[in-house]
């Protein structure tokens, strides 16, 4: 029988707030000092990926939401999107949340962008504007 490598899950929140999309700019490689959406690897055999979305959100940004309440904007598999090996990232739309921002984690810094920044990570700007191109997504 064959041997299959199977590439790794992550997943990615955007949260489209009244002021902006926000971001974190990452305080490790790869992309040290990019900013990023939200998210991370799924924990294998632990987590559904929408739980793992909810973690990462909170992990990140210090924002709480339910699991149940996301909705999932896309996937994204490109086998040479992240320089660490095949990463298939899951990303969800943060509908409902709660928490006052804040940078921790792997999240050096925190911000409410307005506009698509030139310096993301990963493929993060093609899901921005895959975002914003279908209307009913868009808030401002």
């Amino acid at each position: 029988m064959a041997k299959y490598l199977n590439p790794a899950s992550t997943v990615d929140l955007i949260v489209n707030c009244e002021k902006g999309i926000v971001l974190i700019k990452r305080k490790k490689e790869p992309f040290k000092g990019y900013w990023a959406l939200p998210g991370g690897f799924l924990e294998n055999g632990k987590e559904s990926l929408e739980e793992a979305a909810s973690r990462e959100l909170f992990e990140e940004t210090n924002l709480k939401t339910n699991p149940d309440e996301l909705r999932l904007v896309g996937v994204y598999s490109d086998p040479k999107r992240d320089p660490r090996g095949h990463v298939i990232s899951h990303v969800y739309e943060a509908r409902n949340y709660s928490g006052e921002l804040k940078a921790k984690d792997d999240a050096q810094e925190i911000n409410i962008f307005k506009e698509i920044p030139n310096n993301l990570a990963f493929d993060h700007k093609k899901i921005l504007e895959n975002y914003f191109k279908d209307k009913k997504w868009r808030q401002f």
